[in-house]
C-alpha cells in the first residue's frame, strides 16, 4: 500500500532554510504526483507545492506565495520528494503534509492544489519560523 513519511521539519529563524523529506512506498515517482500542502492553526490546508511525473515529462507546481523561495525536487533510486525552503518567514509556519493520489495517478493544471484529489497523506511535520 502506498505510504507516505516526511521528516525534515524544525524550530528556524526568519531567513533561515530547511529541507523537508517525504519517503514513498508503494508508488514509482516515475509517475507520480506527489504534492506539499501546509496548515496552520486556525487556517486551512494550503498547496506549497508538487511535482508531477510522466516519465517524459516532468512538471513543477508551487503556490505564489513560495515561488521562488521553495524548490521541490526527487530522487528517483530512494523513492524521495524533498521541499528546499528557504528565505523562509514567520508566515512559512505550518504541519507540513505530502499527499499523493492512487498510485500512477498524476495530476496536471489547478488539480495540483485540490486536497480532494490526494487519496494518500503522511503524518505531517512541524515548521516553526520563529526569532
Amino acid at each position: 500500500q502506498l505510504q507516505l513519511v516526511e521528516s525534515g521539519g524544525g524550530l528556524v529563524q526568519p531567513g533561515g532554510s530547511l529541507r523537508l523529506s517525504c519517503a514513498a512506498s508503494g508508488v514509482s515517482l516515475s509517475r507520480a504526483t506527489i504534492g506539499w500542502f501546509r496548515q496552520a492553526p486556525g487556517k486551512a490546508r494550503e498547496a506549497v507545492s508538487a511535482i508531477s511525473i510522466t516519465g517524459p515529462s516532468t512538471t513543477f507546481y508551487y503556490a505564489e506565495s513560495v515561488k521562488g523561495r521553495f524548490t521541490i525536487s526527487r530522487d528517483n533510486a530512494e523513492n524521495m520528494v524533498y521541499l528546499q525552503m528557504n528565505i523562509l518567514e514567520p508566515e512559512d509556519t505550518a504541519v507540513y503534509y505530502c499527499a499523493s493520489p492512487s498510485p500512477g495517478g498524476v495530476l496536471f493544471g489547478s488539480q495540483w492544489s485540490d486536497s480532494s484529489q490526494y487519496d494518500n497523506w503522511g503524518q505531517g511535520t512541524q515548521v516553526t519560523v520563529s526569532s
